[in-house]
């Protein structure tokens, strides 16, 4: 099941730079995964500063 990122995202785009597989941009309000493309590999939740991302 892919990740995903809550209200708490303050759009600061560090998890955008750490996805391996491209599924991290930038939404109308906050950061976005694609859950097509999202591996499951965790690395966005690892840097997020706000704890905004967790899997879904």
């Amino acid at each position: 099941m892919a990740y995903v990122i809550s209200d708490a995202c303050i759009s600061c785009g560090t998890c955008e730079g750490e996805c391996p597989s491209g599924a991290i941009s930038a939404g109308d309000t906050q950061y976005v995964i694609d859950p097509e493309l999202c591996i499951d590999c965790g690395a966005c939740e690892a840097v997020c500063p706000v704890q905004a991302i967790s899997p879904g």
